[in-house]
């Protein structure tokens, strides 16, 4: 029999960092590994890092700070690195924190066992960042006796060819490859079986998904993906604007599966910013892109990514992207301030924008963003709208009423009441229908009315 192991994962960063991380449970279970429920409890600490933000790289050495007690209280326990920070450090990481016993970089998901196999047998530290430039981890068999969670992700595709000035991503991600559709579809039909009713899929430029292998489109994968049998709901992250096509725009209006959301980074408002960026689009194309998207599909939700501070930014280039947040009127927005990464172009560009000024004008366009994010969402008050149910609430409902929480289509955080007399536990992953009686600027509130 198996000796049982526990494995504890701590992710930082991005969607797509959580698809990984569940690989790692994935791929390590057939060793015996199964989850810790906390860090103590833990044989296996691994550590899923991103580089894509100063501030992330930062809470990542924090965390593996943290360990260095723990691993001499326990010399057994094996600590590991995984991610962005992993790919881009590589041996670093070990003369910086020598209690760490592996590092292993993106495109090693894979070969996991292999590592974590070596380092047992040898007591040796493993440091493995190779990157291959095509091959994608060919997936494991899934464990149809575990459920899956209502609303899941999955990478479709890894790497990106964009080289935005200020991106890490190429350098620690690697060059963009596409997974098979046909190994992407049995994916998702498994977690179907076991439970799931909506999936993001996944890459770092979605639409230009197939491209270079010469498979299918973006939009006939969409398509394919709308055909599954008993999938709810479908959404993607993240799309660049430059690859916004009109057959994408299309499957708004043709695939009743598709979410009326978007997230379409931006990033500046500023053209002699965008063309610094090398985002290779302008703000006259975004904004027709966003007409076209809102022609297709009725009540379209638009979020985006903003970077204030970018070297060379000035009040006027900063005064035309709070005029763009105005222009498009954003359900919402992840706002950042520029900081300069390992490889990428903009580290070498002049013109730094002061600590203070990047705070003062991330500090007005979050006061702008909230404010319209709440008329944005005061448009629901009344309205009865269908959630999906995908867990209870982290509040406290009323007393003899039980809080579930969802999402609308358009990406809406909805907690609501459902009387106990009216519920079993059958409504987790249903379709229900709300009444919205609390609009806040970012998540609103109302009343179970039906389930459908």
């Amino acid at each position: 029999m198996m000796n049982v192991k526990y494995l504890y994962v701590y992710t930082i960063g991005c969607q797509m960092n959580v698809y990984d991380s569940e690989m790692f449970g994935r791929v390590l279970r057939p060793m015996g590994y199964i989850p810790a429920e906390t860090l103590e409890d833990a044989d296996l600490i691994i550590v899923n890092t991103c580089s894509v933000r100063k501030k992330a790289e930062e809470k990542a050495f924090s965390f593996l700070g943290r360990l260095q007690s723990m691993k001499l209280k326990n010399p057994e326990l094996v600590v590991a690195i995984g991610g962005c920070v992993a790919q881009q450090e590589g041996a670093n990481i070990v003369s910086r924190m020598p209690w760490v016993d592996i590092v292993f970089g993106t495109r090693a998901v894979g070969r996991l066992p292999d590592i974590i196999k070596r380092f047992e047998e040898s007591g040796t530290r493993v440091i493995d960042v190779t990157m291959d430039p095509v091959q994608i981890e060919a997936l494991p068999p899934k464990d149809l006796d575990t459920p899956s969670p209502v609303s899941t992700f999955v990478t479709i595709m890894r790497g990106c060819d964009n080289f935005c000035s200020y991106c890490i991503v190429p350098y620690v991600r690697g060059r963009e490859t596409s997974r098979s559709p046909e190994n992407i579809i049995r994916e998702i039909e498994a977690l179907v079986e076991r439970g799931t009713r909506e999936v993001t899929l996944l890459g770092q430029n979605v639409n230009s998904y197939g491209l270079k292998e010469g498979i299918c489109s973006f939009p006939d994968l969409l398509r394919q993906v709308n055909g599954i049998k008993n999938l709810e709901r479908i959404r993607f992250a993240t799309s660049h604007p430059k690859d916004l096509s009109d057959d994408l725009i299309r499957t708004y209006a043709e695939l009743e599966k598709l979410c009326n959301h978007i997230h379409l980074p931006v990033q500046s408002g500023s053209d002699r910013l965008l063309e610094r960026m090398n985002r290779k689009y302008t703000r006259a194309i975004y904004i027709e892109r966003i007409e076209k998207l809102r022609t297709a599909r009725q009540n379209m939700a638009v979020t985006s990514d903003m970077i204030v501070g970018f070297p060379g930014e000035t009040d006027e280039d900063f005064d035309m992207t709070l005029e763009l947040i105005k222009t498009i009127g954003y359900d919402g927005l992840f706002a950042f301030k520029y900081s300069d990464r390992p490889h990428a172009p903009a580290v070498d560009f002049p013109d730094k924008v002061p600590e203070d000024v990047k705070k003062n004008r991330l500090e007005k366009l979050l006061k702008l963003e909230k404010s319209l994010s709440q008329m944005r969402n005061d448009a629901y008050l009344g309205r009865v709208e269908p959630i999906l149910v995908d867990g209870r609430s982290k509040k406290i409902g009323e007393t003899g009423l039980r809080e579930w929480a969802g999402r609308t289509s358009s990406n809406k955080v909805v907690n609501f009441n459902v009387p106990d007399a009216m519920i079993s536990n059958d409504i987790m992953g249903k379709i229900v229908e709300v009444r919205i009686e609390q609009c806040r600027p970012h998540s609103l509130k109302g009343t179970w009315v039906k389930t459908l």
